[in-house]
C-alpha cells in the first residue's frame, strides 16, 4: 500500500510527490538544480509510483508518450500501405477480389489482399490497432490530468521559501511600506485580469489556468473522432458502396439489405462544343473533348413486405430522377451519387456457324458477355455448346488461354460446334482478330457477325450517421488547440519576509507575455523587477562564471 507524505505544512500528499501541491517545499530536493522542476506542477502520476503488479504494468505501458506516437505512426503507415492498391469497393464491378489483386498486381497484389488491405478500415486488425490508440490516449490523459487538477486545486496562497526562490522568475524588494505596495501590487493585476488571492498579508496572482487542460480537450476530441469512425464498423451507422449499373439494367441498391432497387435508364454524357470561343483555349489545353455533363436517369423503387429468398420482390415506384455528379439522389438517409462511367462497353456479340465448304451459314447465336448460356440450339440437328469463356483474355506464362479480369475488354471463346455429320463436334477458339481450330482441322467454324454495346453507369452509395459524431470530435480538438496554443496559465507569487518582499512568477510557456505582465506590475508599485535566473545563469555560463 501506499504511503501519503505529509509535509511540514500539514498537507497529505501521495506518494510520489515532488513538490508538496499545497506549499510548493520540495519534498525530494535537489540542490544540483536551481530551478525546480515544474511539469506537472511536481504531483504524483499513477504511472511513476505503481510498477508492481500486472495492472500496473499494463497502465505504464499504455500511459507511455513513445507508445501513444508508435500506434500512431502505425495506424499512418497502414493507412498509407492502404492506398497503394484500390480498395475492394473500388475494382471493376465484374472484378472477383480473390483473383483481381494476384492478377493485376501480381505477389505484392496477392500479400495486399491476403493481409486485409483491400478492405483496410473494416479489417479486424485495424479496428483493434485504433482501439488501442483510443486506450493510450485515454490512459495518457487519466494519468495526467487528475495529479495536475490536484495540485492546482490545493495550491496555497503562501507558498514555501524554498519553492519561491527556485523558481525561474524571482526578486526581492526591500520596501519602507510593504502593505501599502502590496495593495497596489494587487490593483495592477486586477487591472491585467489576474484573479488575486490574500492570506496573512500574501498574494497570489493567476489568470489562464484553462489553458493548462487544452491537451486534455484535444484527447477528448480525438478519443470522439475515433468513437466515430469505430462506429462505422457497426451495421446501419455507415455505407459506402459501388454500384455498377448497364444500361436497362434493375439492381438492387448495395448498403439497404434488399429494400430499394435502381433501374438506369440512360446514360447521357455531354461535352462543351469545341466551336465554343468561351472554352476554345481551355479545349485546346487538354487536347480533346472535356465533360460537360454526365448524368443516368434512373427510377428508385423500394421494395415491399420482405421477399422470399430467391423469390422476385415487388417493387413499388418511389421516384424518378436524373443523378448527375455533385446532385446525388437521396432517399431515407442515403445519397447516390454518380461518380464513374464507361461509354460503349461489349454487352452481346452475335456469331454465325459458316460450313467452310460451301460458305453456307446455319444459323446465328447471341452471347450475353455477362451471362452466357452453355448451349445454343440452331435447329436441324445444328447446335452449339460454350466450353470455355475468358472476358478479358490473354495467354498466360503456361502460354494458355486465361483471363486478366471480369470485365469483357477482350472476349475469347472455345465453342463446340455439333452437326449432323459432326455428331461428336469440332472445336473452334474465336476472339477478336483470331480465330483457330486447336484440334485439327474443321469443316465448320464460327465467324463474329455483330455485336451490341451499353453504357455503364458508376455510382457510390453512401450513408453515414457518424458524421456528426466526427465533426464534433474534430470541433472539439480545434478547440483543445486554441485553448493551448493562444492562452497561458501566468501565476505571481508575493510574500513578505519581514521589511523584504519576494516576487516569483511562472508560466508554462510564452515568458516574454509574464515578463511584461511583471514590468507593469513594478512599474505600478514600485516593486524590483524579479531576475530571470535562467538568463542569468547563461549569461554567466557563458562568461565562464560559477552560476
Amino acid at each position: 500500500m501506499s504511503q501519503d507524505i505529509v509535509c511540514d505544512c500539514g498537507h497529505k500528499n501521495p506518494e510520489g510527490t515532488i513538490l508538496c501541491e499545497a506549499c510548493g517545499k520540495p519534498l525530494k530536493d535537489d540542490e544540483t538544480k536551481p530551478i525546480l522542476n515544474m511539469r506537472y506542477e511536481g504531483s504524483a502520476r499513477r504511472s511513476q509510483t505503481y510498477k508492481k503488479t500486472p495492472i500496473d504494468k499494463i497502465w505504464n505501458f499504455f500511459s507511455s508518450v513513445k507508445v501513444g506516437i508508435t500506434l500512431i505512426i502505425l495506424v499512418l503507415i497502414a493507412v498509407a500501405i492502404g492506398t497503394i492498391f484500390p480498395q475492394d469497393v473500388y475494382i471493376p464491378a465484374n472484378a472477383d477480389p480473390e483473383t483481381f489483386y494476384k492478377d493485376q498486381y501480381g505477389i505484392l497484389g496477392e500479400w495486399y489482399k491476403a493481409l486485409g488491405f483491400d478492405h483496410l478500415y473494416n479489417s479486424w486488425w485495424f479496428v483493434i490497432l485504433l482501439g488501442l490508440l483510443g486506450l493510450s490516449i485515454i490512459v495518457a490523459s487519466i494519468d495526467r490530468f487528475v495529479p495536475l487538477h490536484r495540485a492546482l486545486k490545493n495550491q496555497k496562497v503562501t507558498r514555501h521559501d524554498r519553492f519561491m526562490k527556485k523558481q525561474r522568475l524571482f526578486g526581492v524588494t526591500l520596501s519602507n511600506s510593504p502593505e501599502k505596495q502590496l495593495e497596489m501590487a494587487a490593483k495592477a493585476l486586477k487591472e491585467k485580469r489576474y484573479r488575486v488571492k490574500e492570506e496573512d498579508g500574501n498574494l497570489f496572482a493567476e489568470k489562464g489556468r484553462f489553458s493548462r487542460w487544452g491537451p486534455y480537450v484535444n484527447h477528448i476530441g480525438l478519443i470522439i473522432v475515433l468513437i466515430g469512425g469505430m462506429l462505422r464498423f457497426f451495421p446501419g451507422m455507415y455505407t459506402n458502396e459501388v454500384l455498377w449499373l448497364h444500361e436497362g439494367e434493375t439492381a438492387s441498391v448495395p448498403g439497404t439489405h434488399d429494400q430499394y432497387y435502381l433501374t438506369n435508364h440512360q446514360f447521357i454524357f455531354q461535352t462543351y462544343d469545341p466551336d465554343d470561343k468561351k472554352y476554345k483555349e481551355a479545349l485546346k489545353d487538354a487536347g480533346g473533348a472535356i465533360a460537360k455533363n454526365y448524368q443516368s436517369n434512373v427510377t428508385l423503387y423500394k421494395a415491399e413486405g420482405h421477399p422470399i429468398l430467391g423469390e422476385e420482390p415487388k417493387l413499388k415506384k418511389v421516384k424518378n430522377a436524373g443523378v448527375r455528379v455533385n446532385h446525388p439522389l437521396k432517399f431515407d438517409h442515403y445519397q447516390l451519387f454518380q461518380s464513374d462511367y464507361r461509354l460503349g462497353e461489349l454487352y452481346k456479340m452475335n456469331f454465325k456457324l459458316i460450313d467452310k465448304r460451301n460458305n453456307q451459314p446455319h444459323g446465328e447465336i447471341s452471347v450475353n458477355l455477362f451471362n452466357p448460356k452453355r448451349l445454343y440450339h440452331l435447329g436441324k440437328g445444328f447446335r452449339i455448346k460454350l466450353l470455355d469463356y475468358f472476358p478479358d483474355f490473354y495467354f498466360n506464362k503456361k502460354g494458355e488461354p486465361a483471363s486478366k479480369s471480369d470485365n469483357p475488354n477482350n472476349p475469347a471463346f472455345i465453342f463446340k460446334m455439333y452437326s449432323p455429320d459432326h455428331p461428336k463436334g469440332e472445336t473452334n477458339f474465336i476472339a477478336i482478330k483470331k480465330n483457330l481450330e486447336p484440334l485439327g482441322k474443321n469443316d465448320y467454324k464460327m465467324v463474329l457477325s455483330g455485336l451490341k454495346t451499353r453504357n455503364v453507369s458508376g455510382f457510390v452509395v453512401k450513408r453515414d450517421f457518424t458524421i456528426w459524431i466526427v465533426f464534433a470530435g474534430a470541433i472539439i480538438f480545434l478547440i483543445g488547440v486554441a485553448q493551448g496554443m493562444y492562452w497561458n496559465h501566468r501565476r505571481i507569487w508575493l510574500k513578505r519576509k519581514g521589511d523584504d518582499i519576494w516576487m516569483s512568477a511562472l508560466t508554462n510557456k510564452n515568458w516574454y507575455g509574464l515578463k511584461k505582465d511583471l514590468h507593469y506590475l513594478t512599474g505600478e508599485s514600485g516593486l524590483s523587477e524579479p531576475v530571470d535566473r535562467l538568463e542569468e545563469k547563461i549569461y554567466r555560463q557563458e562568461r565562464g562564471m560559477k552560476a
